[in-house]
């Protein structure tokens, strides 16, 4: 099955800038976390994971400037996509391949010095209140590394590799060959070391030979306070070992954050919806709300409607780079009593007759009885 194109999973055009990509992904990663989709979760799995996919790509420029100059194959380590339709100039291109073959080197030119490790990349799944203040913690990550028992050579120890006789240790051959342009020198990978230029005589038990072993490591990991899902986090030097004594690789750490149960983000701001009763919004309240800092105490003033949202500054998610804290938005909904008893039905009848007249001396009075009426 074709992938989909990155844009359409995201639902932007090609023309979104960083911050449309940006704010697409995080509205999709809330809509389609499995956790927010229990009756459907292996759905939402699979559609999260390409959510992610296409995020990781269309947020890195570099990534997203092969994308949208090869498509997929531009960052699928493919290069010219184009060219897969002839089989990468191979045999079914009417000989070409054999011809590139002789001016290019043929079976190919291996590296031979050192080469930095492959990353990784691990997915972390943190709380809400994880995300607000950053947490340090312990992740496995199973990788490559560097055997212990040989220290890397591949040869049981008490051995070397020796030089390969049949390439002198280039990793390389050369073949003259005839051809309709001339005679051309032509270099093939040498299949007695294939292309190392070494043989084990005697190869390592615990790695047979190849000098790396798999292995799970614990890596603490430091997660900064105001990180939000799609979040990457480098940890440099903790990828897969690298080859003939290059550097590791790099270990990324994507992000994702638990739906809360009553608190979402937008920005660095949290948002809380609380309800009121009739009477509370008629006649004012002081009310207790829920904030990351624990409890705090919000005054309803009188005739407060559905809807009015109460700021709490400072009460949000800190800035990631720093700068300072969001704040809390607090937005009240008037809940419409669904079971009167009759003596509420009587009140609100009253009510009801008096219309907008405010009788002195008698609003005190019926304002006080709703009140002991709907809030006991």
């Amino acid at each position: 099955m074709s992938k989909r194109d990155y844009y359409e999973v995201l639902g932007v055009s090609r023309q979104a800038s960083a911050e449309e990509i940006k704010k697409a992904y995080r509205k999709l990663a809330r809509q389609y976390h499995p956790d927010a989709n229990p009756t459907n979760k292996k759905e939402a799995e699979e559609r999260f994971k390409e959510i992610a996919e296409a995020y990781e790509v269309l947020s890195d420029p570099e990534k997203k400037a092969n994308y949208d100059r090869f498509g997929h194959a531009g960052v699928n380590g493919q290069g010219f996509g184009g060219f897969e339709g002839f089989g990468g100039f191979g045999s079914d291109f009417g000989g070409l391949g054999d011809i590139f073959d002789m001016f290019f080197g043929g079976g190919g030119r291996r590296r031979r010095g050192p080469e930095k490790g492959s990353d990784i990349r691990v997915d972390m799944e943190i709380s809400f209140e994880e995300a607000a203040f950053g947490l340090e913690k312990d992740i496995k990550v199973p990788r490559i590394e560097e055997c212990g028992t040989c220290g890397g050579t591949g040869a049981s120890p008490g051995t070397r590799p020796q030089t390969c006789s049949a390439c002198n240790g280039s990793g390389q051959v050369q073949y003259t060959q005839s051809t309709p342009f001339g005679r051309i020198v032509q270099a093939r990978t040498c299949e007695r070391c294939r292309g190392s230029g070494k043989i084990i005589e005697k190869p390592c038990p615990t790695c047979h030979g190849t000098g790396q072993v798999k292995k799970t490591r614990s890596i603490h990991v430091k997660v900064p306070a105001g990180v939000d899902s799609g979040t990457r986090l480098r940890v440099a030097g903790e990828g897969e070992a690298g080859l003939r004594g290059g550097p590791r690789g790099d270990l990324y750490v994507y992000v994702y954050v638990k739906p809360h149960k009553f608190f979402r983000r937008e920005g660095n701001d949290v948002i809380v919806e609380v309800p009121l009763s009739f009477a509370q919004a008629a006649l004012g309240d002081e009310i207790e709300v829920e904030t990351l800092d624990g409890k705090a105490r919000v005054k309803i003033p009188e005739g407060t409607q559905s809807g009015t949202v109460f700021r709490l500054r400072g009460r949000g998610i800190p800035d990631l780079h720093g700068y300072g804290r969001g704040d809390q938005l607090v937005h009240v909904k008037v809940v419409t009593p669904t079971r009167l008893t009759e003596k509420q039905k009587a009140l609100l009848r009253e009510f009801a007759n008096l219309g907008n007249e405010n009788p002195a001396g008698s609003d005190r009075g019926f304002f006080g009885r709703v009140r002991d009426a709907f809030m006991g």
